[in-house]
């Protein structure tokens, strides 16, 4: 199976399986072993890469779970084409050095490729472009100090990649160009794994170390990967990555937006689609409660047939979705409405991890009393779910601290969750009752950081 790429400026040909990972293929292949395996579940960054797209943008990925054919028709440069083409040092390399950034170096070769990807796209919230870069020995300070300092410097004209030299063909496994040519292939091919970023189906491979004997690929279905403003509201494609999304709902609902900053690191960002976090059904995945909060419908289609359906119809049981054999997401649509959606992340560690809890408020009040209400949840039980009985507990009720506590007791109506290793089925319950308490505490303007916590 071809893959027609530009490594590092330069055009490579690539006879690999579908699930080759870049991270595999680079060391193994091609012998550049200066990205290193690391976690390889896309965690720690050691493995990163920078990928150029069609569109120009610079963008950290991680090499371990990215499948070679999702390369087809971009640009990839290691931490070995950083540097100029008479080893020139590109200014992160140089403020690095100067700045003592690395110690061991392990890690050093993806934080140097993820500061450059940040450093061309101009961005310079530092500690966000490098949340996903782990590193054991330096306290991040100085690898901090290096970024700010190289963002001053101008991007090296050796970065500029020429995607135009490229003559890419068609693939000879799935990698359909448009939604229509996806529906007619998964039609016929219905227990075919559909791969959108990989950031879950790339564990299949490293981790579980399964076989996927049929795959098709969505990184050119374009019509997918649109986000589109109609009269109804937003219909965002099932191929958006979490970035495009997390861009969409920045000035509509920042609350959800930050939410998906903290959902996964840059790298995990730039892969992941909100398509494929909904189809999974994962009860702890993190933008479903949002969606089902803000009213979103859910758009699938098998062949030439589609339907709606209320994102929260979707998940029927853990493990097991409204999908047809041979059907997909296709788009989600949310609602027109002013922000009021705040949403609340509780984690172990506050960047990049998965939710313990997570709570998702859209209360709308009219004259002090609770006109509407739709609150979800994950990670409180065995899929996505609303908060129908306290939803109703607090419906019509004038929107006060008494009436938010005399809701309490509805939560354990509501959910049933489990004890695992991220928190005992108590403190969920109790965590979810106190997220809203303070949906209600920020209505009243009191900042979230000077908020009390009840015990």
């Amino acid at each position: 199976m071809g893959v027609t790429f530009l490594l590092n400026g330069e055009t490579v040909q690539a006879e690999v399986s579908a699930t080759r990972t870049l991270l595999d293929w680079l060391r193994e292949d091609r012998g550049l072993t200066g990205t290193k395996e690391g976690c390889n579940e896309g965690d720690c960054g050691a493995c990163s890469v920078i990928v150029t797209g069609e569109d120009g943008v610079a963008r950290a990925m991680n090499a371990c779970i990215l499948f070679m054919p999702q390369l087809q028709g971009k640009a990839v440069r290691t931490v070995e084409g950083v540097s100029g083409p008479s080893g020139e040092l590109h200014p992160v390399q140089d403020a690095m050095v100067t700045h003592h950034g690395s110690q061991c170096g392990f890690c050093t070769p993806g934080f140097i490729t993820a500061m450059a990807a940040a450093h061309k796209n101009g961005a310079t919230d530092h500690e966000d472009q490098l949340a996903g870069n782990l590193c054991r020995c330096t306290g991040y300070a100085p690898i901090l100090r290096a970024a700010k300092a190289a963002a001053k410097e101008p991007v090296p004209a050796w970065m500029k990649e020429d995607l135009s030299t490229l003559c890419v063909k068609s693939l000879e496994f799935a990698m359909p160009n448009s939604s229509d040519a996806l529906a007619e292939w998964y039609e016929t091919n219905p227990e075919a794994t559909l791969i959108g970023g990989a950031t879950d189906v790339g564990l299949w491979v490293t981790k579980q170390l399964r076989e996927l004997p049929q795959v098709a690929f969505l990184s050119r279905c374009y019509d997918m990967q649109r986000v589109e403003e109609n009269d109804i509201g937003l219909r965002i494609g099932a191929a958006c990555t979490i970035t495009q999304v997390l861009e969409a709902m920045r000035d509509r609902h920042p609350s959800f937006a930050e939410m998906l900053r903290r959902y996964g690191s840059v790298q995990v960002r730039n892969a992941a689609t909100i398509g494929g976090n909904i189809a999974n059904g994962s009860p702890i995945g993190d933008s479903p409660p949002a969606l089902i909060a803000l009213g979103a419908t859910l758009h699938l289609r098998k062949g030439n047939t589609r339907r709606d359906m209320p994102l929260e119809d979707f998940f029927l049981e853990y493990g097991k979705q409204d999908r047809a054999a041979g059907e997909f997401v296709e788009t989600v649509t949310i609602p027109q409405q002013r922000d009021r959606l705040k949403c609340y992340k509780l984690s172990k560690r506050h960047d990049q991890d998965i939710s313990a809890v997570c709570g998702c408020f859209n209360i709308a009040v009219a004259g002090g009393s609770v006109a509407t209400a739709r609150i979800a949840f994950g990670g409180m039980a065995g899929t996505p779910k609303r908060a129908l009985a306290v939803e109703q507990a607090l419906i019509g009720k004038a929107w006060s601290e008494d009436n938010i506590e005399a809701a309490l007791p509805a939560f354990a109506e509501d959910f049933q969750p489990l004890s695992d290793m991220r928190a005992s089925r108590e403190y969920r319950l109790k965590a979810a009752q106190n997220m809203l308490r303070r949906a209600y505490v920020e209505s009243l303007g009191v900042p979230s950081n000077v908020l009390e916590v009840r015990p």
